[in-house]
């Protein structure tokens, strides 16, 4: 009986974690699953291990094994970087790997990046001895299948969700059971701007539409917006709070989605208690590991799909930088690609790029003549079509390189628009209007 097995192993953190060896890969659970109590067993590892490779998107937690002076102990390999991790970094204590989001379970499974153990958190066993990943499957659910050993924080505050969310006890070798809350994102400050930004989007959502949005002021902003569509859907990697609203209001039903109608679709959860209890044993949601939810082939199976993304800076070609300020990094691929591309092969998609149009209270131009020095380049000018700011929307996709300076420079702040012009000049894709000198003058 799974009831027995589970008694049997389950353990303490402490003595869970004594499985960690020097040169093993340990691969932790992301974003609200990550499974503190068993980070902090590992990190008391560390004056007995040596070279041990910690693998992990965005973490909400605190990623102790870090801390600087652990380096001989362990080294953070991120494959999406948070706050958190950024210092360490840029010391030299922990690397990024730039890959999409679809595309990081196929590392585990090919054998590139194997794993030796997985630290997941779960919800306590159902009645068939089934454990649910509840507000994270992303790509966890492929590493605890690939991983040679898999140790869970089992968490009676950790909802239970529908879809391929489901590992059975018998898939597990080690349970530490330990109760607590998942934390808590405050709602971010919406301002004017974002308010702006979002209405403009806002008017390129019909009746019917898929979305996907991410979380900030400016999906959250979006909401108001939107109360008067019928029919729309979800399929996103990331979701939050901000849906709860249109989905009791009836506006997202999902009823005519042309892929997995009827359900919204996601692989995880970034909110407050309010969206995690929302979802709990919820048949609405499905939650479907990343490789899925962010193939853009299937992304692309949702008509009338709307990708909504957002970036640091867009050069005037087109090119978009999101994860990093010139060769500093910030964060990483994420699921951008997946989505614009996915979006822009749906039929009637609309992939966003949406951005204010200034930064550090105006002193600096998000539309900018050149990505920084080390920018990276996450979204190619060929694959972008919508760029949206609190100015307006620009539609780039099939337009020469002077049209599409022409529809930037349109929807950055009237204040660099003078020497955005002036470098359109000096490339000799377009001379500076009359009436744009005029507006600069005054």
């Amino acid at each position: 009986m799974w009831q027995e097995e589970y008694k049997r192993k389950i353990t303490t953190a402490r003595d869970a974690l004594r499985v960690v060896e020097s040169g093993m890969r340990v691969y932790i659970h992301a974003n609200s699953a990550f499974p503190q109590v068993l980070v902090d067993a590992l990190t008391e590892r560390a004056p007995y291990v040596r070279d041990v490779e910690v693998v992990h998107l965005l973490c909400d937690g605190r990623p102790s094994y870090a801390d600087p002076g652990l380096e001989k102990s362990f080294r953070h390999n991120a494959i999406f970087m948070g706050s958190n991790i950024r210092k360490a970094v840029a010391e030299g204590r922990a690397d990024c790997v730039p890959i999409h989001l679809s595309e990081i379970e196929g590392l585990f499974t090919s054998g590139q990046m194997p794993l030796d153990v997985a630290l997941i958190q779960v919800c306590p066993p159902d009645a068939h001895g089934f454990v649910s990943l509840g507000v994270a499957v992303e790509t966890t659910l492929t590493a605890a299948k690939c991983a040679r050993y898999v140790i869970a924080q089992v968490n009676d505050q950790m909802p239970r969700t529908f879809g391929n969310t489901f590992l059975h006890v018998s898939e597990i070798d080690a349970f530490v059971e330990a109760s607590m809350p998942l934390p808590d994102h405050e709602k971010p400050e919406i301002t004017d701007v974002h308010r702006a930004i979002a209405k403009n989007c806002a008017s390129l959502i019909e009746d019917g539409s898929t979305l996907q949005t991410g979380i900030g002021g400016i999906p959250d902003a979006i909401l108001p917006y939107l109360t008067d569509r019928r029919d729309l859907g979800i399929h996103t990697e990331l979701l939050s709070d901000g849906a709860i609203p249109l989905i009791e209001a009836g506006v997202i039903n999902c009823r005519r989605k042309t892929f997995h109608p009827n359900k919204v679709i996601a692989g995880f959860l970034v909110g407050t208690k309010k969206i995690y209890q929302f979802a709990h044993n919820n048949p609405l949601f499905e939650f479907h590991p990343n490789a899925y939810v962010n193939d853009p082939f299937n992304i692309a199976k949702n008509d009338n799909m709307v990708a909504i993304n957002s970036a640091v800076e867009v050069d005037l070609t087109g090119q978009v930088c999101s994860d990093s300020v010139g060769q500093h990094f910030l964060s990483g691929f994420g699921g951008q690609v997946d989505f614009i591309y996915g979006a822009s092969r749906s039929k009637g998609g609309k992939p966003i790029i949406a951005l204010p149009s200034t930064a550090k209270n105006d002193t600096v131009s998000k539309i900018v003549p050149m990505l920084q020095p080390g920018a990276g380049v996450v979204t190619s000018r060929a694959l972008v079509h919508y760029v949206v700011t609190e100015f307006g929307i620009a539609y780039l996709h099939g337009r020469n390189v002077r049209q599409r300076a022409e529809a930037l420079i349109q929807i950055a702040h009237p204040k660099f628009r003078n020497e955005l012009y002036e470098h359109c000049e000096r490339m000799k894709w377009l001379q500076k209007p009359q009436v744009a000198v005029a507006a600069t003058a005054k």
